[in-house]
């Protein structure tokens, strides 16, 4: 691991999601605690989306930005709010000098599947509805978010391609949660690595699933056909039960003809880039920055 990284250790909150509320405080501590990202150069609104029932965005618009990205958060479906999002939505937006439309979609077990992902794709048709009301060119859409945002943000393409929905220009998708199954190497060997454990991440499929079986829009793994999907770009962390299908997924995005940027980060867990003092985690954050900025450039 790489010893900025470890120091941090004993900072993190037990990886546990058998009580979803004691999570969700955690993680609000968590976020509170994050250093506040310059936001002078950008506006930040509130509003809701119209929708069955209304979907609340937070939307971060940069000096002259032309594209959006409509970004979904990480914790687990169970965890998280447009709140504890913000350190992060904030410099994504700062960096990659994109709109960011931060999602607070519903969340898991008082809400299963599909509830977060209908809230997700709300929002990517009324962003593409209402791009010129917003300032955004309409052929530069992305979709992207961490974790389980992640994954939401692989199925919003699936389903967009599947529906012939809103164009979509780009994936961001940071250590996708993407596969219930838990079959790869890293799923069946880090069992108790950071933050994300074995356990942890089997309970994050109990809470958002239920009984639903899975079909690839709540585990984008088991699509058959990646096929017309967006370029990508993914992250994985070396450290992650993650790691192997945002991997696998990259390379059958690739083999299906996608194009793909694939960036694997050594020595580094599942959120690790919530410590910003680390080098590793400033170079992760100027990358997926970095490469969105690229991909809405015209």
């Amino acid at each position: 691991m790489d010893p900025e990284l470890e120091a941090f250790l004993p900072l993190f909150p037990r990886a546990d999601l058998t009580d979803p509320a004691a999570a969700r405080k955690n993680l609000a501590e968590l976020a509170g605690a994050a250093p506040a990202a310059d936001t002078a150069g950008m506006e930040i609104e509130d509003r809701l989306v119209p929708a069955d029932p209304d979907v609340a965005v937070r939307i971060y618009r940069p000096r002259q930005a032309q594209g959006a990205i409509v970004w979904l958060r990480g914790g687990g479906f169970v965890m998280g709010d447009l709140d504890t999002e913000h350190p992060w939505a904030s410099r994504l937006a700062d960096g990659s000098g994109a709109v960011v439309i931060s999602v607070g979609y519903r969340q898991a077990p008082e809400h299963r599947f599909p509830a977060a992902l209908d809230d997700a794709y709300a929002v990517l048709t009324w962003t593409a509805e209402y791009a010129a009301e917003l300032g955004i060119d309409p052929a530069r859409i992305a979709v992207g978010g961490h974790s389980a945002g992640a994954g939401l943000a692989a199925a919003m393409a699936l389903r967009a391609r599947d529906e012939q929905g809103p164009p979509i220009r780009f994936q961001l998708l940071n250590q996708p949660e993407l596969d219930d199954r838990q079959d790869t190497w890293s799923a069946r060997n880090f069992t108790d690595t950071p933050w994300m454990t074995r356990d942890k991440l089997a309970a994050t499929w109990r809470h958002y699933l239920g009984s639903t079986p899975a079909t690839q829009y709540a585990a984008p793994a088991r699509a058959t056909d990646l096929s017309g999907l967006p370029p990508a770009y993914i992250a994985t962390a070396e450290l992650d039960p993650l790691r192997d299908e945002g991997m696998g997924y990259a390379m059958r995005l690739l083999e299906a003809g996608v194009s793909v940027e694939l960036h694997q980060w050594p020595g580094t867990f599942h959120g690790s880039q919530a410590i910003l003092s680390a080098e590793v985690s400033q170079r992760q954050l100027a990358e997926l920055t970095g490469a969105l900025r690229r991909a809405l450039a015209e």
